[in-house]
């Protein structure tokens, strides 16, 4: 937790700053809190048509939660917490689509016995991946490549 502020007093401020700024862009959402461990929060905004605050693969969605945490930041300067943003549901169901995704892909590494390199990602897609495969018999992950082009390889296990 930051010195001197609570979680929650920066989930408020997080959350006023997205509840005005969806106000700002006509949007009729909610903006709902969820704590998610002792240094972690997440804010899901929720409503019709908020689609353009997610963006292709997430990428608005990534924008605006770095906006959200320099909005936090500023106004506590000495330490924040982990602060997450979170539109529509879309990080649970980017987070499910790529569990499948990489579980097919696993599968399929098995089966032929060569590797497979999939496309860039996010760090946090990538820890997706990574954390649905870990305990996968047959094949082993890593990461390659520089951000923003760093993507994940599934290999047969030796």
């Amino acid at each position: 937790m930051a010195e001197g502020m609570t979680l929650e007093e920066q989930a408020e401020v997080a959350r006023e700053f997205l509840e005005g700024l969806l106000s700002r862009y006509g949007l009729d959402a909610s903006v709902d809190i969820r704590v998610l461990d002792d240094d972690t929060v997440e804010l899901a905004a929720n409503g019709e048509g908020l689609g353009i605050l997610v963006g292709p693969k997430g990428a608005t969605l990534a924008a605006l939660q770095d906006v959200t945490r320099t909005v936090v930041q500023r106004q506590f300067p000495s330490k924040t917490d982990r602060i997450l943003v979170d539109v529509a549901g879309y990080r649970e169901r980017r987070a499910a689509a790529l569990q499948r995704f990489s579980q097919q892909v696993a599968a399929e590494v098995v089966e032929i016995g060569a590797e497979r390199a999939l496309e860039s990602m996010s760090p946090a897609d990538r820890k997706v991946v990574h954390d649905s495969l870990k305990d996968v018999d047959g094949v082993v992950t890593r990461s390659e490549g520089e951000d923003p082009s760093r993507y994940i390889v599934i290999a047969p296990a030796s």
